[in-house]
């Protein structure tokens, strides 16, 4: 039986199909033919013949024809259905009646399919480039219509996310930076002179369009031009330069280094905010000089005190204020007095140095309150505060003290001890700063004194507080102990037994700088005395540390009555933070810690509330350029 194989497929229209088959016969000859699909036997087997002989094809599918005849049309379906199962090994032909089987024609359709994908595959690529590119120019043109009006500045006020579009620009700038910072090292480490070269470049030019600039708005408008032209030097330097892990190892160690860095600046920023704060600045020396330099010229030393009768008259509202700081002293006089329903009924006591003795009193001659009586004081008169008497004053004047504060090899460098730089501040070598504990002895005929620091404002009428029953305590003062840290354990050494033995290291702290005393129940009880005890306990400074809070707390333990918090908001030296309705309430605020409001230091929010009560136009004051 003669076997026919068909080579050549779907010549024409579908429904007048033609097939090249060939054939052999009995002896072996082999011929070719075309024939027509109405004309095929049904016993013919059809097969595909695009990879060869039936013999290679693996897994091929063969239709064979039924024995019966099958009209054209039904022929047609099943070979369309052949079509559809059948998969090319080199790829899938969508358009089964329009592709052609010749071996010729299939490859260059093969081709042309490979072409269509490589050229999809690029126009998706192209597509994503240009979306990409759409994107940046759209973040560049944000960043130019962006509004860079200041809503904060770099600094330890600054509340971060309050406007997340502030200053991008600069953040932009110095993240750029560090990341140019690192692919310079790793460009040097493998020899890339060029790239170095260039980032060093970009570098350098970024740093001065930056300059001391802390805000969108104070850098120069050329910025933005500098800061695509440094991501375009970084964009090729990562073509060339990436590898995630040689990057992260020289962020990591930059980041280490930054931290040892800030570590450092830490302690040279405590240094130098103690020596600011305890520096006198040049406007502040210079008052006192020009006030005592006219004090004598003008012969106001031979000037007898007037109103003596007010200055021991126990009825009278009396202040204690002990400061060699002329400006300070004024302000707290000034607010005192303006809020005061009967300035005729107050009496201010002020004790100064012989340094600033004539600058003092000359001040309050020539700007006296209006009706309040002012006394000015010269600690050195007071021939009963002697060494013999005082323990304080004998430890001032003892050898170990002389060296913690002058010998050069003590501790005092940036690296060693910097935690107790505060204890070594000058003031404690001042008895201004302990007479507080002698206002007895100061002031002999009086019944009940209100003791004022120099770095307070006063917001309200103060009288109320000396009507106040202070249940037989001695002193009256706003507590501190909102928090654990102000407490008893934060100021006096509880390791010690005698500290353990006398004292809670839980007892509530209060507050110096605005107290009422009793001195009646002062002189009843030898307060004095209790403190010279524990001060020559102290000798060797292992109870507490230098100061006048601690021996406080210790000498008035269990003898301090607790006023209300709104006579007296502490913090405005040190917290940026305070309630400020709380502030504006409050009947006296206290400047404590080393932002006191006449230093450049001084927190801004806070120094209106204080220079008000300066008188800005006053001689002195412009003679020696000090301004708001």
């Amino acid at each position: 039986m003669l076997k026919y194989q068909i080579i050549k497929q779907l010549e024409g229209d579908s429904r007048h199909l033609n097939h090249c088959i060939t054939e052999s016969d009995a002896s072996g000859t082999i011929r070719t033919s075309r024939v027509k699909m109405k004309d095929l036997s049904a016993s013919w087997v059809l097969e595909n013949p695009i990879n060869g002989d039936l013999d290679k094809l693996k897994g091929s599918q063969v239709l064979k024809l039924k024995d019966s005849y099958q009209p054209s049309t039904r022929f047609e379906e099943n070979f369309e259905h052949f079509i559809d199962d059948h998969r090319l090994q080199e790829g899938e032909i969508q358009n089964h009646w329009r592709a052609s089987w010749s071996p010729v024609k299939f490859k260059r359709q093969v081709l042309r399919e490979k072409r269509r994908d490589l050229r999809t595959a690029e126009l998706v690529r192209q597509d994503k480039g240009a979306d990409k590119q759409m994107e940046a120019t759209a973040a560049i043109e944000n960043l130019k219509k962006m509004d860079t009006v200041v809503k904060g500045k770099y600094s330890i006020w600054r509340r971060d996310f309050e406007n997340p579009n502030s200053d991008s620009t600069l953040k932009l700038m110095r993240d750029q930076i560090i990341m140019a910072k690192a692919y310079a090292n790793i460009a040097k480490s493998k020899n890339q002179s060029i790239l170095y070269n260039s980032l060093l470049k970009h570098i350098r030019e970024n740093l001065r369009v930056i300059g001391e600039a802390n805000s969108d708005a104070e850098l120069h408008p050329s910025s933005l031009d500098h800061a695509k032209a440094m991501g375009h030097a970084l964009s090729i330097v990562k073509d060339e330069l990436y590898d995630c892990r040689t990057v992260a190892r020289k962020l990591r160690a930059m980041l280490l280094s930054t931290e040892d860095n800030v570590g450092s600046m830490k302690k040279r920023s405590a240094f130098l905010i103690q020596l600011a704060a305890k520096t006198v600045p040049k406007p502040l020396h210079c008052l006192p000089l020009q006030l005592a330099a006219d004090y004598f010229i003008h012969g106001y030393q031979n000037m007898k005190d007037l109103n003596k009768e007010k200055l021991e008259d126990p009825s009278l509202y009396h202040y204690a204020i002990f400061s060699d700081n002329v400006l300070a002293t004024s302000v707290v006089v000034n607010s005192t007095v303006l809020h005061a329903n009967e300035p005729e009924k107050h009496v201010f006591h002020i004790v100064t140095d012989k340094l600033n003795f004539a600058a003092m009193k000359m001040w309050f001659i020539l700007n006296a309150p209006e009706k309040a009586t002012v006394q000015v004081e010269n600690i050195d008169d007071f021939k009963w505060l002697n060494s013999s008497y005082c323990s304080v004053l004998r430890q001032l004047e003892s050898a170990r003290i002389k060296e913690y504060y002058f010998k050069a090899n003590h501790p005092s460098s940036l690296s060693v001890g910097s935690d107790h730089l505060k204890y070594r501040n000058p003031k404690y070598l001042s008895m201004l700063n302990h007479l507080r504990f002698y206002l007895p002895e100061v002031y002999p005929k009086l019944n009940k004194i209100l003791f004022l620091d120099d770095d307070i404002v006063v917001q309200k009428d103060l009288t109320p507080l000396w009507d106040v029953d202070l249940q037989g305590m001695v002193n009256g003062a706003v507590e501190t102990c909102k928090e654990s840290f102000h407490r008893f354990d934060k100021y006096l050494n509880f390791t010690n037994p005698k500290i353990v033995e006398n004292f809670d290291p839980n007892a509530c702290g209060w507050a110096f700088g605005m107290n009422i005393f009793d001195l009646k129940e002062w002189r009843k009880r030898n307060i004095t005395a209790i403190y010279h005890r524990w001060q020559d306990m102290n000798e060797d400074r292992t109870l507490w540390k230098l100061g006048t809070l601690p021996p406080g707390l210790i000498t008035f333990y269990n003898l301090t009555y607790p006023l209300d918090r709104k006579w007296h908001v502490l913090g405005l030296g040190y917290d940026p933070a305070l309630n400020q309705t709380g502030i504006e309430n409050a009947a006296v605020i206290h400047y404590n810690g080393n932002y006191k409001p006449w230093l450049d230091l001084a927190v801004a929010k806070y120094k209106s509330y204080w220079s008000k009560y300066v008188k800005f136009d006053n001689y002195y004051l412009q003679l020696c350029n000090i301004s708001e």
